[in-house]
């Protein structure tokens, strides 16, 4: 792309629903007149995650009267970085954009999003500046948790929960996304070799439903940020990190095999040898090898790639 948006490229929408058939409609039309307006060509993918209400029927009735609204229907309730992937990995356009389906983000601020991927940005985030939720149990743990995830993975943005982000496909399509990682998206395509950009977007108050999330996240995201440090860190050669990890265990078992050797040459006949020395000896040795093996393991894991989960989860597509 050049400087700016190319004529007819083909944008994706992809929106996760949850039990949303109130929003289904609404969301549609005031995302049909934006995308109606821009040079552009448009689908719009709802993945359906397994909701219990009839979403997926409101979104069956759109794609009757407009062919370019799409849906991917789950099996069952998965989550939504694994709805996310679903709908990235049915995209057709050039460039995708995510959004949730509560009416909270604005698609009016999706054409400034296509502005600046035509800058030649890999990823452009939304941040919520005004955000419309509540100061205890979204914002606060939302502002602690984004300032850990800056400070662990060194990519400065301000709001890495905001769902409405714009991508080029081939970017968003090839990031490792299971569990919880959909809110790492900027740490992990930048550790691609992305170019990440943040622009701030209207956040509105939620009109229908309720929340999916709370307080009880919190130890979801920090588990997923060991495993982004970790992915950060030593991805390139995990052998060689694991491997510099099991040194200090090397030593020690060394360390101990010594001191029972010493402990052996000195005693007397028929004196018991303490049993500390030898396991010690046995145990640094176990976890050193531990070490290695995983190592071997997890560059095996990188060399044979990770195969795609949406596949198995859904049980319908639609359009």
């Amino acid at each position: 792309m050049g400087s700016a948006t190319p004529e007819r490229i083909l944008v994706s929408v992809v929106v996760p629903m949850f039990n949303e058939e109130a929003s289904v409609r609404p969301l549609y039309e005031r995302l049909r007149p934006i995308m109606d307006a821009g040079p552009w060509a448009f689908e719009v993918i709802f993945v359906d995650d397994g909701s219990a209400d009839r979403t997926f029927d409101e979104i069956r009735r759109l794609h009757e009267t407009d062919p370019r609204i799409r849906c991917v229907r789950f099996r069952r309730n998965y989550g939504q970085t694994p709805a996310m992937k679903a709908g990235f990995d049915h995209a057709r356009g050039n460039v995708v954009v995510s959004m949730d389906g509560d009416l909270q983000n604005d698609p009016a601020d999706i054409p400034r999003f296509l502005e600046k991927i035509g800058e030649g940005y890999g990823v452009v985030c939304g941040w919520r500046k005004d955000r419309k939720d509540g100061a205890i149990t979204r914002k606060l743990p939302s502002k602690i948790a984004n300032l850990l995830i800056r400070s662990i993975t060194g990519v400065t943005i301000h709001d890495t929960g905001c769902s409405l982000k714009a991508y080029r496909v081939d970017v968003i399509q090839s990031a490792p996304l299971y569990a919880e990682m959909h809110r790492f998206i900027p740490a992990v395509t930048s550790m691609r070799g992305a170019r990440v950009a943040e622009i701030v977007v209207t956040h509105h108050a939620r009109k229908f439903g309720r929340s999916k999330y709370g307080l009880g996240r919190i130890w979801r995201v920090l588990l997923d940020l060991l495993v982004i440090k970790t992915l950060t860190s030593c991805s390139r050669r995990p052998s060689l990190w694991l491997g510099l990890l099991s040194l200090p265990f090397l030593a020690l078992a060394v360390a101990s095999f010594a001191a029972s050797a010493l402990v052996y040459a000195r005693s007397r006949p028929g004196e018991p040898i303490p049993l500390v020395y030898p396991g010690a000896t046995l145990l640094s040795g176990f976890a050193f090898m531990s070490f290695l093996t995983l190592g071997l393991l997890t560059e095996l894991v990188i060399a044979t790639g990770r195969v795609h989960e949406s596949e198995v989860l859904v049980t319908e597509v639609v359009g």
